[in-house]
């Protein structure tokens, strides 16, 4: 079997012009060169070097293989200035899955990271249903699940939670009796869903236990702006995550009703499929994730 050492050894001892020059170089044992370019020479069948204790020469075809070999030592080195240049400075493409849900909320986080690693590129694909990391090639899954997967060749890193909430509008709320949760199910209701059929919706409370709501909405979207903006109009009531009309409840468009009923919290979390061995440009679109998501949610518990 071929080993791409001996070429560059061999051509370490035709630049140095003896084997001791090339053994102070590389810091092998002057034995150890001159018995591995003896084995090259074997394999080849041909004398690349004539040498004795007072003579060293290269064969003509010695020399045209050294040319050769210079340009497998010139290969190695643009090889490891590559490896090297992508370790010192993300850069690349990354191909992230993300819910359609989520694109509104996190449009700002991929616009100030393709900002702060100008050589990075960012490839968005949409969907709501899981994705096979290594099939659909896909770098980074960015999920939000009640229950974490249990694939044990996923790494997972979760970010932060989101609560879906009952929003409506203010209109709409001074309406509304909310001594009963039981009269949710005949008011015009609105779904995140894409169904034709009548949606189940699920409630928790503290001192009455869980509840279950069936209801059909009057506008059913996968979209959660549109939804909102339907709340916003009076059109019914959402359930809706907190990050995505969190800006309307603080403006007064949206109000909450049922406050004390609450929903299984999910779990906002990326997938990948390894923690050794990441292209930098993933590992940093992780951890901008991380740190941009981690700040949002601070700055919302502050206020």
């Amino acid at each position: 079997m071929r080993d791409i050492n001996d070429y560059i050894l061999f051509a370490e001892v035709v630049s140095g012009g003896s084997f001791a020059a090339a053994s102070r170089r590389v810091r092998i044992p002057k034995s150890t060169i001159s018995r591995r370019i003896g084995l090259l020479e074997e394999r080849l069948g041909v004398r690349l070097i004539e040498r004795s204790t007072r003579r060293f020469r290269v064969t003509e075809i010695g020399q045209s293989f050294y040319e050769r070999c210079k340009v497998i030592m010139l290969d190695v080195e643009q090889a490891d200035s590559i490896v090297s240049e992508s370790l010192s400075e993300p850069k690349g493409l990354v191909r992230c899955s993300c819910p359609l849900g989520l694109y509104e909320t996190l449009a700002p986080v991929f616009s100030s990271f393709l900002l702060a690693y100008p050589q990075a590129r960012l490839q968005l694909v949409a969907g709501d249903n899981p994705v096979n990391l290594i099939e659909d090639r896909i770098d980074i899954a960015i999920r939000v699940r009640t229950v974490l997967d249990s694939d044990g060749s996923l790494v997972m890193r979760t970010l932060g939670h989101s609560e879906r909430i009952l929003v409506t509008s203010p209109a709409l709320a001074s309406k509304i009796d909310q001594s009963s949760l039981d009269s949710l199910s005949t008011l015009p209701t609105i779904a995140t869903s894409d169904q034709n059929h009548a949606i189940e919706w699920q409630f928790h409370h503290v001192a009455l236990g869980t509840k279950s709501i069936l209801h059909e909405p009057v506008l059913s979207c996968v979209d959660f702006s549109t939804v909102r903006e339907a709340a916003i109009a009076g059109i019914g009531i959402a359930l809706l995550p907190d990050h995505t009309c969190s800006q309307a409840l603080k403006s007064g468009k949206l109000v909450r009703v049922f406050p004390e009923w609450k929903t299984t919290l999910g779990i906002l979390h990326i997938v990948f499929t390894t923690r050794r061995g990441l292209p930098p440009v993933v590992r940093a679109f992780i951890d901008h994730l991380a740190s941009q998501i981690k700040q949002h949610s601070q700055q919302a518990t502050q206020s």
